[in-house]
């Protein structure tokens, strides 16, 4: 295996025609590590991964693996392997020849690119599957010989474009949960492309969450969550609600907030007094059927039963809000009254409104 190289970007701007799909964007992933570029359709994330892989050059500013300068470098000068969206396995082929494919094409005798697809196989658990064709496998099973296709390779950088988007969502809980392993047992710098939020969080070492052609926050997946560093990341993040309040006092790193006759001590994040805006997770909700000193009033607009919780629509004096509750044995029902008090944990000041 190639050693794991970092990728470095340099205000990188990325530009078609009049459109700049990715603007004046610097980062680096350090050798070893999983960062996943994470926003909503259209945020230049896909750009910046097919930047990093050499199928678009960069309009301005500067990228590196490792030491290296790879900015003009086209795909075939850089030593990265991408796993793609529709997995691109050659359908008369049978598993190993698709993996030792690249190798042989790169001149490696057959017998040894056998050799070594067997053993990117076995990595991932599909060392019996060598003379099945792509048809006779399951969504999950070409998925992982994609995978196998690009690590036999032994990249520098491994990028993933979507891996799991064709997939189930039980397959792709599983799936996600290998590719990770994988990365982790090679050492392997990996870099992964997805909208999914959950799939983010469940497989990343850091996050980088883009929007609007530039990036939003970077940060571990708690980080992230528990810490948003604007409305758009607390919103994009674990689908927060997003509510009013004031600051009254802060003391030192600890604030002291009233939300809409609610009191929570909080971290203060840099905010001073006055108006500021929270950031609440649907579980830090605390549902009561019955009264409760210092708790705000609220009414069930809806409840959905979903077996191992109950999903509640809230009338309150924050505004509406989305709640989740674990407590399945006592449901509340639409219509009914109740009181609300919220957890320190799952809330949080959001710096940037």
């Amino acid at each position: 295996m190639s050693t794991p190289q970092s990728v470095r970007f340099e205000n990188v701007t990325k530009a078609f025609g009049a459109v700049k799909a990715v603007r004046d964007v610097s980062f680096e992933i350090t050798a070893g590590e999983l960062v996943t570029l994470l926003g909503p359709s259209g945020c230049g994330k896909t750009t910046t991964l097919r930047m990093i892989a050499g199928l678009e050059l960069a309009t301005a500013g500067t990228i590196f693996i490792g030491e290296r300068n790879v900015t003009a470098l086209p795909a075939t000068s850089r030593d990265v392997a991408m796993v793609f969206q529709s997995y691109a396995l050659f359908p008369h082929m049978n598993v190993l020849d698709n993996v030792a494919y690249g190798l042989t094409v790169s001149g490696i005798k057959k017998r040894d690119a056998h050799a070594q697809a067997l053993e990117a196989l076995a990595l991932v658990g599909l060392a019996d599957y060598g003379k099945r064709l792509p048809s006779e496998l399951s969504g999950g099973q070409q998925q992982r010989v994609a995978v196998a296709r690009a690590v036999v390779l032994e990249p520098e950088v491994l990028l993933f474009d979507e891996p799991l988007s064709n997939l189930d969502a039980k397959l792709r809980r599983h799936v996600r949960e290998e590719v990770r392993e994988l990365q982790q047992k090679l050492g392997i710098t990996a870099v992964y492309v997805t909208h999914d939020q959950e799939e983010a969080l469940a497989v990343s070492d850091r996050i980088i969450v883009m929007n609007d052609a530039i990036i939003a926050q970077i940060g571990t997946p708690r980080d992230l969550y528990e810490l948003p560093a604007s409305r758009f990341v607390a919103n994009f993040i674990g689908d927060a609600n997003l509510a009013e309040a004031q600051i009254v006092q802060v003391d030192g790193e600890r604030a002291h907030v009233n939300a809409a006759g609610l009191q929570l001590d909080l971290r203060a994040r840099g905010l001073k007094q006055g108006n500021a805006l929270l950031a609440i997770r649907p579980r830090a909700i605390q549902l009561h059927a019955e009264a409760k000193p210092d708790a705000a009033e609220v009414t069930i607009d809806k409840a959905a039963y979903l077996g191992s919780h109950v999903e509640y629509e809230l009338k309150t004096p924050l505004g509406d809000l989305f709640a989740i509750d674990p407590h399945v044995d006592r449901p509340l029902a639409a219509g009914d009254k109740a009181w609300m008090e919220l957890a320190v944990r799952g809330v949080t000041l959001v710096p940037e409104g």
